[in-house]
């Protein structure tokens, strides 16, 4: 079965029970990087001594997602396969979206266990008190497309959250203060 692992989003011992259990059952390993998250599962062995699994290791992402998907399609039923991604919950901005299409196109079942999101815990960090917000995720990098992106989602009426990488966050605050 596939299952879709949540990851810290800054502190290892943010990782669930539930996650590491998996984490040492399984005999495939999706992640957006396998080095990112073979960094976290020897964290995990040396510190909560969790079992570092016995199992085989393939990158996935928006450049070999299908590929991928034509390779190990049928090893989703068959084996214990979880999907990881670098930080925080898989799919959400995230290449895990080809899976979950795919295990919907398929009807194949899938798990997403519950944990680490950077939205929610930005807006449950910020101090607003309306429940309702609106979720950009990342906005388009450059040109046209990017202002106005940019301009939607300062004027719609609601708080909102956006990601944006850290060596890009200067940009974006300037380019919000210039609206």
């Amino acid at each position: 079965m596939l299952t879709f692992i949540p990851t810290p989003i800054g502190n290892p011992q943010d990782i669930t029970i539930r996650a590491m259990k998996l984490f040492e059952k399984a005999e495939l390993f999706l992640c957006e990087d396998t080095r990112q998250t073979k960094r976290l599962l020897r964290l995990l062995e040396e510190r909560f001594d969790m079992a570092y699994p016995d199992a085989d290791f393939y990158s996935f992402n928006e450049h070999n997602g299908e590929e991928r998907l034509e390779e190990f399609g049928s090893s989703l039923e068959d084996k214990e396969v979880v999907y990881v991604s670098d930080a925080g919950m898989p799919v959400i901005s995230d290449p895990g979206q080809i899976l979950v299409a795919y295990a919907q196109e398929h009807n194949l079942p899938y798990d997403v266990l519950p944990g680490a999101s950077a939205v929610t815990t930005a807006y449950a960090a910020s101090g607003f008190e309306e429940g309702k917000f609106l979720f950009y995720a990342f906005l388009p990098h450059k040109g046209k497309e990017r202002t106005a992106a940019l301009s939607e989602a300062m004027n719609n009426g609601y708080n909102t959250v956006l990601y944006e990488a850290p060596h890009r966050l200067e940009k974006l605050l300037n380019e919000i203060v210039l609206l």
